[in-house]
């Protein structure tokens, strides 16, 4: 009976470690510092980058995912603060590590109509997938 209390706090060590190394199901970027960036195959990525579409600039897609990414739909803009009308936000894109490999997130801010104008600001990061 004295060999219980061994096994069960060798299964507990076992359970805790498996936990530890489980990756968490999504990973967040509201910025390219933290490029390039690593995901499991599975993980979600999700991209939220501040957005203004009433000050007529808006996030344009250079390179958004290929084959390694799959996207799981199109741009979603929220305003923490519903009650401002044209007020600063947030738009989101979301990804699913689809397989391994290497891919490139590339947005740039700009006004549509002036493609060839300097960007109001730029998004670049690679991503790899295990």
């Amino acid at each position: 009976m004295t060999d219980f209390p061994r096994l069960l706090l060798a299964a507990s060590l076992v359970a805790l470690g498996a936990c530890a190394s489980t990756p968490p199901s999504s990973v967040t970027l509201t910025h390219d510092r933290k490029c390039p960036v690593a995901l499991q195959s599975g993980q979600t990525l999700i991209l939220s980058l501040p957005s203004n579409p009433a000050s007529g600039y808006r996030w344009q897609a250079d390179s958004l995912a290929g084959e390694v990414l799959r996207s799981l739909g199109p741009e979603v803009f929220s305003n923490p603060d519903s009650g401002v009308i044209g007020g600063d936000g947030l738009s989101t894109w979301r990804f699913e590590a689809a397989r391994a490999g290497e891919d490139r997130l590339h947005l740039s801010y700009r006004q549509p109509w002036e493609p060839e104008g300097e960007p109001g600001a730029e998004f670049d990061c690679r991503v790899r997938v295990r």
